[in-house]
């Protein structure tokens, strides 16, 4: 099933939707309160605003967990996974605008799989993983690399408003063993990956987490991003693409 967020058309009222090829159909209630019910209320997709499918009180991402990304950096591989907060401030839609900070220089775009939590997570079996993800969507983890490297945390570099697009839609039935992941920078694909390279698979970053702090309904966890990141720069356009999970776009100001 694949739900999205969108306002209401005539509106500024964001609702739930389903999507069914090119209809969304409203939801009764949340998808994260048991059974999706869709009403009789639908909309052309081209008619609607999407918006963020989800909305966070944190992400949560993983840094250096593709294999490929290790080897192109030349470092060891984490024992553990590399975990790092973006606000939920710095979360944008489909085709909404990431706006680049004044204090950097050099910002680039990492294409990553977005685990969606379903429901509130505390220390978490592995083996229980899959009973708390709502779904899967794109995210790109939009970074100020010249900041990155300057400071010694991560939390400036990754946190600027519009540095976390979603989307566009949550897909509930995928399965993230083997998806191909890349993304496309003004059309010229720069990464292309598959998630059998994650080093930190999906149920041990639920599992762990979940053990260091607990996972709100809508919170997403970015699994980490593969070789080929790259800079943006204003009028550029970058688009996120997830086999079974859509292509998430973003043009750059």
């Amino acid at each position: 099933m694949k739900l999205v967020r969108f306002e209401r058309p005539g509106t500024s009222q964001a609702v739930y939707g389903k999507l069914d090829g090119d209809a969304v159909s409203v939801i009764v209630g949340s998808p994260y309160e048991g059974l999706v019910v869709a009403s009789s209320e639908q909309y052309p997709l081209e008619k609607v605003k999407l918006l963020s499918p989800c909305e966070p009180t944190k992400i949560v991402a993983v840094g250096l967990n593709y294999l490929d990304h290790a080897r192109e950096l030349g470092m060891n591989l984490p024992e553990e996974p590399l975990i790092f907060l973006k606000p939920p401030s710095a979360v944008i839609g489909h085709k909404e605008f990431i706006v680049l900070p004044e204090m950097s220089s050099h910002v680039e775009y990492e294409a990553e799989l977005g685990v969606v939590i379903g429901k509130r997570a505390h220390l978490v079996e592995e083996a229980d993983a899959y009973d708390y993800i709502l779904g899967f969507t794109c995210v790109n983890d939009v970074t100020a690399r010249d900041l990155q490297k300057r400071d010694v945390q991560f939390t400036r570099s990754k946190s600027f408003d519009t540095f976390c697009p979603l989307g566009p839609f949550i897909e509930t039935e995928l399965d993230p063993s083997s998806v191909r992941i890349c993304s496309y920078l003004n059309g010229q694909r720069r990464q292309d990956s598959n998630t059998q390279n994650l080093i930190h698979k999906v149920p041990e970053l639920v599992s762990f987490i979940s053990h260091v702090m607990t996972l709100e309904p809508g919170d997403v966890i970015a699994t980490g991003t593969p070789f080929g990141v790259g800079r943006i720069v204003p009028g550029d356009e970058i688009a996120v693409e997830i086999q079974g999970l859509g292509t998430l776009v973003n043009p750059v100001k």
